[in-house]
């Protein structure tokens, strides 16, 4: 008999739960029984400056007053930095990372600068490709600026590492914002050398969300239409380390009366302040359209 199909919620506790979170983790709860599946709950917490207990806490109770069952135990990330740590150390011996050290002030005046003779490529999610050359250091002096403390990021090589891996692409059950489904070519090379770790955080979300799902045994991601893009940097990191790839399936996301997606400071949107005012769980259901 064939396994059944794996789901996992995976909010990040820096903020409450809104009714877009709700969305996402009750259509979870609902093919996991549709399917004869599993749920699990994943706290994402590799922030540790933002995120709080009092909001994985929170996480709990709203779930719970949803409805929604999940197994135990829930892996919380910050527990697992070992295995992030390793991961990245797999890659380095491939040698396909760099540390950079430049500031955030530093990349944003390079980024102007590179503006002011042209438009710098920008990443899906619109941010700007990385600027700097520290790609191209010699050995030894990134051995020297690493010795001395300097903060620093650690890189993809993003060149190398398609140039490794090849073509990818990925099964896609839902839909990308221009309608892109079934088989979907992966571009990881449209986010430049992404961030894998930094100097105080040994890992990354994209590197992290790869790792978590192939120890958890997910099957299927359901995730919102904005990571539908960071899908190719996941296929591009599953391939290079070895891990399977899942099924994907990015959904709609729920938007403000302004037509902008949620943020947790939404607070006409929180499902605590809903609740608070008398909103009932099959009261969110149909507010979200299920």
């Amino acid at each position: 008999m064939p396994s059944p199909p794996v789901f996992r919620f995976a909010p990040s506790p820096n903020g409450y739960l809104h009714v877009g979170h709700a969305y996402s983790a009750l259509l979870n709860f609902d093919l996991a029984r549709q399917t004869g599946g599993r749920l699990l709950l994943r706290i994402e917490d590799i922030d540790v400056t933002r995120c709080r207990p009092e909001f994985e806490t929170a996480i709990y109770e709203d779930l719970a007053w949803l409805g929604i069952a999940w197994e135990t135990p829930v892996r919380r990330q910050s527990e697992h930095f070992a295995a992030y740590r390793a991961a990245v150390e797999q890659l380095a011996a491939q040698g396909l990372v760099y540390p950079s050290f430049e500031s955030r002030a530093e990349i944003a005046r390079l980024v102007a600068e590179q503006d002011a003779r042209g438009a710098w490529p920008r990443d899906p999610d619109g941010a700007p490709l990385y600027p700097g050359t520290a790609k191209s250091l010699a050995a030894d002096e990134r051995d020297r600026l690493m010795a001395q403390g300097l903060p620093f990021a650690l890189r993809l090589d993003m060149a190398a590492a398609c140039a490794r891996a090849g073509g990818l692409a990925w099964r896609e059950a839902g839909a990308g914002s221009g309608g892109e489904t079934g088989e979907v070519a992966a571009r990881p090379e449209a986010w430049g050398d992404v961030i894998l770790a930094r100097k105080e955080t040994p890992t990354s979300y994209h590197l992290s969300v790869v790792i978590d799902d192939a120890l958890q045994g997910v099957t299927d991601v359901v995730r919102g239409m904005d990571l539908f893009w960071s899908t190719s940097v996941h296929r591009l990191l599953q391939t290079l380390l070895g891990l399977p790839q899942p099924a994907y399936r990015h959904h709609r996301l729920i938007h403000d009366a302004a037509g902008q997606k949620l943020s947790k400071s939404t607070r006409a949107t929180g499902l605590r302040e809903l609740r608070a005012a008398g909103a009932t769980p099959a009261d969110i259901r149909r507010l979200v359209g299920l």
